[in-house]
């Protein structure tokens, strides 16, 4: 894909601001992009050169345009500590969180996100972690430009019956760090749900 395609095809995902220098840098590395279909297990991911193939990046195409380039700029700063530190170093560790943040800060200030999203990952990027939904705050705020409504367990009260997409039905109880202690009412066993977790609220 040329510099013109691949501009084209990212502008529907990304921020326009971002669109020039994220292809800019997308082509000086070398990496074969994908918008992926949505996976229930990850936002996006990054594959380092193996058989005879580059680096290849995937994201998610569901995701709103802030959570999109936040993935792409996740899974570039994976690109980056593999062709320094290869396999040496931890995924998520010191080094790629460097590297994330390096990315990252020189977009910031510059009006390109909503004052609630730069403010939640200003926030992040002090301590950056393995995805945007690892960090409550942050996905609770990106997931407002989700063009749907959404209800977070954060957000009911305790006591409250609720329900989760798989169909099992809870009484929230109470919250234990970032998870609640949450009864099953028909097996009567106790879960520990994620405080952003999206529910229904249920009579």
């Amino acid at each position: 894909m040329n510099r013109q395609d691949l501009e084209k095809g990212l502008s529907k995902y990304i921020p326009p601001e971002t669109v020039s220098s994220i292809c800019e840098l997308i082509v000086e590395l070398k990496v074969h992009m994908r918008v992926s279909k949505q996976r229930t297990t990850k936002l996006g991911d990054y594959r380092p050169p193996h058989d005879g193939k580059g680096h290849r990046i995937s994201v998610n195409h569901n995701l709103n345009t802030y959570s999109f380039f936040i993935t792409l700029v996740h899974e570039l700063a994976h690109l980056v500590a593999w062709n320094r530190y290869q396999n040496s170093i931890d995924p998520h560790g010191r080094e790629w969180k460097a590297f994330f943040q390096n990315l990252m800060v020189p977009y910031l200030s510059k009006g390109i996100f909503p004052d609630d999203v730069e403010t939640a990952l200003q926030r992040y990027l002090k301590n950056p972690a393995a995805s945007s939904c690892s960090d409550p705050n942050l996905y609770k705020v990106l997931s407002r430009y989700d063009g749907r409504s959404v209800i977070h367990l954060d957000d009911i009260p305790p006591g409250a019956k609720f329900g989760l997409n798989n169909g099992m039905v809870f009484i929230k109880g109470e919250k234990k760090r970032t998870r609640y202690r949450c009864i099953e009412q028909r097996s009567g066993r106790a879960y520990f749900v994620s405080g952003i977790a999206e529910v229904e609220i249920l009579e």
